[in-house]
């Protein structure tokens, strides 16, 4: 299996971008002209008066973190800079573990309602269960604060302590609870036996995700025959990407050889491709890829590699069409540079940049009623300032990003199971590898 550790994001992790870190940077590009620093000389005299005569005293670092922003937005949506706070919450997405107290949490009546304590975590072990309504954090009330807020100060250094105040239905009085952080591993892979279909969906891709992948194959195989297991799902819908050399290792996973996915930079010398190794984690059952709308980049890769080298049939809707690789360059005071610097392309040759994956069949899942009109379809093509790719029509990329919370109601994953039972047929399915889509 290819195990890459180098950090290339491709995805919404961090607004549906990808990228690699760099450590030192070399500007092979020319010379800035004359002309070039005479604007420099003017944006400073602008900075000047700004910072003397503006009516009110501004902030220089946010005058210059914006002006710093304003000049990458103009090139695409996914180029930006980050400061110190926003570097580090993206390294912490990436490493997909955090010091917290590991509880999923949704916001109701202005208090934060535990979804589910996470098992074997220090909310877990606490007592903190499934419907408590936490009021209070340190002593302060939640009433007023953003989800994303109170989450924050939720996080924190490992072994440091937090009180919560938490109303429980049945409880005469609130609870309070002092609970030590911990490190906080969250699961890139979810899976569950369907009778006879390993189900596997990957959220999202952190330095997590081929190991959790491989676990729960295992696990898979350990409660299903071999010769009971028609095969597996792999639902990609509503992810939003992640790390490069993850989505080579997921698509590896299940290929015994191939081109995975090639990215193509400004200079020719740019081109880096890489290829799939011998050993299929699924032992060569049949293997339906999900996508939607909410399929984007470091997904789009794994789709597109299964569905080129015909390892997977892929089922659903359009994906979200963000084929741009970012380079993240450390900058002064730990704040980083996102720089979009190549687009990838798919075994075929194909750029999905504007357009996405198209599905083998494309399967509509319908809106319940107080969901109809208000859904959006999510796509590159419609980001104002997107590259335009080089096969994107007016038609566009993306397509709905819903996806039902109960199995029972979800079209496109009961197709999936019926399609790998046998129940229903397609020419598209199973996928013969003998039948690559090799590049032109």
């Amino acid at each position: 299996m290819i195990r890459r550790a180098s950090l290339v994001i491709v995805g919404a992790l961090m607004g549906a971008t990808a990228m690699s870190v760099i450590n030192t940077v070399t500007l092979p590009a020319e010379a800035a002209g004359s002309s070039t620093y005479r604007e420099l000389s003017i944006f400073g005299d602008v900075f000047e008066r700004v910072r003397a005569q503006y009516v009110t005293p501004p902030k220089e670092d946010q005058l210059i973190e914006n002006a710093i922003n304003g000049m990458l937005s103009s090139l695409d949506p996914h180029s930006s800079y980050m400061n110190a706070k926003d570097a580090e919450d993206m390294r912490t997405q990436t490493r997909g573990e955090f010091g917290g107290l590991g509880i999923e949490v949704t916001m109701e009546d202005e208090l934060v309602k535990v979804i589910t304590p996470i098992d074997d975590t220090p909310a877990a072990r606490a007592g903190v269960l499934a419907g408590d309504f936490i009021s209070k954090i340190d002593g302060q009330d939640v009433r007023g604060l953003k989800l994303e807020d109170a989450v924050e100060k939720m996080r924190g250094a490992v072994n440091t302590p937090i009180k919560l105040t938490l109303i429980r239905k049945g409880a005469d009085k609130p609870i309070e609870l002092t609970i030590k952080r911990d490190i906080i591993a969250v699961k890139a892979v979810k899976f569950r036996v369907e009778n006879d279909v390993g189900y596997l969906r990957v959220i999202s891709f952190t330095e997590k995700t081929f190991d959790d992948l491989e676990t729960a194959i295992a696990k898979i195989k350990e409660q299903v025959p071999a010769d009971k297991l028609k095969g597996y799902v792999l639902d990609l819908r509503l992810n939003p990407g992640g790390l490069l050399d993850q989505a080579i290792n997921v698509s590896d996973a299940f290929l015994e050889r191939g081109e995975v996915v090639s990215t193509r930079g400004r200079n020719e010398d740019e081109t880096r491709r890489f290829n799939a190794s011998p050993g299929d984690l699924s032992d060569g059952k049949p293997v339906v890829v999900l996508i939607n709308g909410g399929s984007a980049s470091a997904s789009e890769i794994v789709a597109g590699a299964l569905q080129d080298l015909r390892r997977a049939t892929v089922v659903g809707t359009r994906s979200f069409g963000k084929g741009s690789v970012q380079t993240i360059i450390p900058m002064g005071d730990a704040g980083a540079l996102r720089l979009t610097t190549a687009l990838y392309y798919t075994p075929s040759g194909k750029s999905i940049q504007g357009t996405g994956i198209t599905p083998d069949i494309t399967i509509d899942q319908p809106l319940p009623p107080e969901l109809q009109g208000k859904v959006e379809n999510a796509s590159e093509s419609s980001l104002r300032g997107h590259i335009q790719g080089q096969s994107e029509t007016d038609q566009g990329s993306g397509s709905s990003a819903y996806v039902p919370p109960e199995a029972k109601d979800d079209v496109q994953l009961q197709y999936a199971l019926e399609l790998l039972r046998g129940q229903k047929t397609d020419p598209s399915f199973p996928a013969n590898p003998e039948k690559a889509e090799l590049k032109k």
